[in-house]
């Protein structure tokens, strides 16, 4: 009987030893497998945070830009002859003749011009507006 209760002490230490390891390894990965997501989260938190950053970078360097630019005034000015135009008796059809010869453009103008414009006021969300157009 002792020798059989030896027998199993010996089958039993092994086997509780294996089941231990397992254990132990299940909770590494487990650990590991946390320890990944959590860097991976971290680190598209620093790329969020360095594109918000460049961004914002971006606005300022451009706000700066503008100061002693008139560019932005001239557009502007530009932009409103139409709509002056057309409250003046008689100067209808010089807008309306514009537009129509404007009409006749290349598409590539259009592009290039309202790139000119929107840079000029510092929009950089004309790139959506222009996608849209084909």
């Amino acid at each position: 009987m002792v020798r059989v209760r030896e027998m199993i002490g010996a089958l039993i230490g092994p086997l509780v030893e294996l089941a231990g390891g397992v254990l132990k390894n299940k909770a590494a990965k487990s650990q590991a497998e946390t320890q990944l997501k959590l860097t991976e989260a971290e680190a598209k938190a620093k790329i969020l945070l360095s594109k918000e950053t460049s961004v914002s970078d971006y606005e300022r360097i451009m706000a700066e830009g503008s100061r002693s630019s008139w560019r932005d005034e001239w557009f502007s000015g530009v932009l409103s002859i139409p709509l002056i135009l057309c409250f003046i008796p008689g100067a209808e059809g010089v807008v309306e003749h514009g537009f129509d010869q404007l009409s006749k453009a290349p598409e590539w103008y259009f592009y290039c011009l309202g790139t000119a414009i929107l840079s000029s006021f510092g929009v950089r969300a004309g790139g959506k507006y222009f996608k849209g157009k084909k």
